[in-house]
């Protein structure tokens, strides 16, 4: 007797794993072959790196582990045939830019179509989507040349937030203060983006927030949860700490980007995953960009909300609607449990690498704390993310140096450390600010001011954390990424940005109080928040 002839459709995975790129593709990657095996299909995996779980022997029916070009993949295509489709959307940018080329040869994509993500990913055309929906979007324009951007930045005013198209992990991003700088940025950018336009946007200094969406072309659309970022804008999603549900945004605001979610799914024809970053200003949210694609927040939604996402995007894709997988429109009700994303970053290693974080994506991983407080959840991220600082009221020390722009903002952070029991300790014009403002303070030389100074504390290990925000003054950043370097070589924690330092603080205040932490697994905690 002859068996029976599955269908047979392939899943192109991410490729060798890099910053921007990692092990979230390669869990959407497993579970979308998964969810085509229980459908009944024969699932093919086209990957390249062994360090990954799809690229497992038992993961999927076949395994081709080649390179993810269009040539290597046309090739295997051709051996395979006759197959249903190929799966983009799980594999990161890497599998994404191949959806064109593979349209433009006859192949068919299972999901968004190409036309989708062009609309999505294409700057001009996403542009005049949005004005056709009256959704709002930072002010701005895509442009190829030095002068039209220098244009565009006048008109809009500065900082502007400059970045290539088309590229992956926010790499060649940049926060511009003015013109000088904006072209040097363009010369550099020039190499960067091969060809692509550069996006050149009002940078808004207001609370980041995405959203995961799951569309099947048929009118469903659901929305697992939305992350709150604890980094204002300008800290790539990548390298902010997140929170799901959110803690800060008024209800009126989550209702807008609901609605802004559910239209644009349905403008593009998304079939399948998709991500909406937001930036909030007066209450008021921006689409800054969609990815017509998983992202790396869909593991977390995927864990802490108990929806299978991956499965769910995989079947709409092979035609079966969000209905009959008995999912209903709309934001999926929030769960009691608190959930905080933090990234994990390998600095010790990457010895060139400056520390302070921008809008170019630096984290090499991330982990999930977990509880029904936030203050808990947020102190487990930041323990499992290596910032861990020993509570010892009157001996252990805080350095803290500020730039000018930073120090009114940092005033009540700093003050509420000092409540904590922490030692201050701060350079010259750092150390007068807080004094006159009442904290007891014991000024540090900088590196030039001859010794002991920042370093030679650093490297006593007199100090448990240090606080150094970025300064637009590029000979005091000169000396001051010396100090982030030294933290890193002795292992203490340097924080460059107020937010984090202030979610530091909440974490510690924690647990000062004494409060006990409960350590489940995270299937308790689903149970608990389903019973």
């Amino acid at each position: 007797m002859s068996g029976i002839i599955k269908k047979k459709a392939i899943v192109l995975g991410s490729g060798p794993i890099r910053i921007g790129q990692g092990i979230e593709f390669d869990y959407a990657s497993v579970h979308a072959v998964r969810a085509l095996r229980e459908a009944g299909y024969e699932a093919i995996i086209i990957n390249n790196n062994p360090e990954t779980v799809s690229t497992d022997f038992d993961t999927s029916d076949r395994l081709y582990f080649e390179p993810l070009t269009i040539e290597d993949v046309l090739h295997i295509i051709e051996r395979e045939s006759p197959i249903e489709g190929v799966v983009c959307q799980f594999g990161g940018q890497t599998a994404i830019n191949l959806a064109k080329p593979l349209t433009d040869a006859g192949i068919p994509i299972l999901g968004s179509s190409c036309r989708s993500i062009d609309l999505a990913e294409d700057r001009n055309l996403f542009e005049e989507l949005l004005s056709r929906l009256g959704i709002p979007k930072p002010a701005g324009r895509a442009v190829n040349s030095t002068d039209a951007a220098v244009e565009v930045a006048a008109e809009i005013g500065y900082p502007v937030l400059v970045r290539p198209s088309y590229v992956l992990g926010g790499r060649a991003m940049e926060i511009v203060y003015d013109e000088p700088d904006l072209r040097r940025y363009m010369k550099y950018a020039a190499d960067i983006s091969d060809g692509a336009p550069i996006l050149v946007d009002r940078y808004i200094t207001g609370k980041e927030a995405e959203v995961d969406v799951i569309a099947d072309g048929q009118g469903g659309c659901i929305l697992p949860g939305i992350m709150e970022h604890i980094e204002r804008a300008g800290v790539h999603s990548g390298d902010s700490m997140a929170v799901y549900p959110p803690q800060t945004i008024k209800q009126s605001t989550i209702d807008q980007m609901v609605e802004y979610a559910t239209r644009l799914s349905e403008a593009l024809n998304v079939i399948g995953l998709m991500n909406i970053q937001f930036v909030i200003e007066n209450d008021q949210a921006y689409v800054i960009e969609v990815n017509p694609r998983a992202s790396r927040t869909v593991p977390y939604l995927s864990k802490i909300t108990g929806i299978p996402m991956v499965k769910a995007a995989m079947w709409a894709s092979l035609g079966r609607s969000l209905a009959d997988q008995g999912y209903k429109n709309g934001l999926h009700p929030n769960q009691p449990n608190i959930a905080v994303k933090a990234p994990v970053f390998s600095f010790s290693k990457l010895t060139g690498v400056d520390i302070n974080l921008g809008p170019e994506m630096k984290s090499t991983g991330e982990i999930l704390g977990i509880d029904t407080d936030f203050s808990r959840a947020l102190y487990k991220a930041m323990v499992a993310s290596g910032i861990d600082v020993p509570l010892k009221p009157n001996e252990t020390a805080l350095l803290v140096t500020l730039a000018d722009q930073d120090k009114a903002e940092g005033l009540p952070i700093i003050r509420d450390f000092a409540a904590l029991g922490f030692k201050l300790i701060a350079t010259t014009g750092t150390a007068r600010f807080l004094r006159e403002n009442g904290l007891e303070v014991t000024t540090a030389l900088k590196i030039s001011e001859g010794s002991p100074n920042l370093i030679d504390l650093i490297r006593s290990r007199e100090v448990a954390l240090l606080i150094n925000t970025i300064s637009k003054d590029k000979k005091i950043e000169k000396e001051a990424s010396l100090i982030r370097r030294a933290s890193v070589e002795h292992s203490i924690p340097c924080l460059t940005s107020l937010d984090t330092a202030r979610a530091l603080h909440t974490a510690l205040a924690t647990r000062s109080a004494g409060e006990e932490f409960d350590v489940v697994t995270i299937d308790k905690y689903v149970e608990y928040q389903h019973a």
